[in-house]
């Protein structure tokens, strides 16, 4: 499977905690693939500006997370 970067994000919030993915889908079959970028974190160890993006989905930031290699490699990415 070849995933590509949707551009969008999803974000959890429970409770004192939220977490946050950035969503990849299969260029063949729309199956997602959800990369970890905060796990459990308290929303105040994130800045606003961030946590605004990522609700958002902002392209900007979802495109220098897409780019990020020690993110990828992070998340078990196998890269080309």
């Amino acid at each position: 499977m070849e995933f590509v970067n949707s551009k969008r994000f999803r974000v959890n919030a429970n409770g004192n905690s939220v977490d946050v993915w950035l969503i990849y889908r299969c260029k063949k079959c729309k199956h997602s693939w959800n990369l970890t970028i905060y796990e459990r974190t308290r929303p105040s160890k994130i800045s606003t500006e961030l946590l605004e993006a990522f609700f958002d989905n902002d392209e900007d930031t979802a495109i220098v997370y897409g780019k990020d290699i020690d993110f990828l490699k992070r998340n078990k990415a196998e890269l080309k």
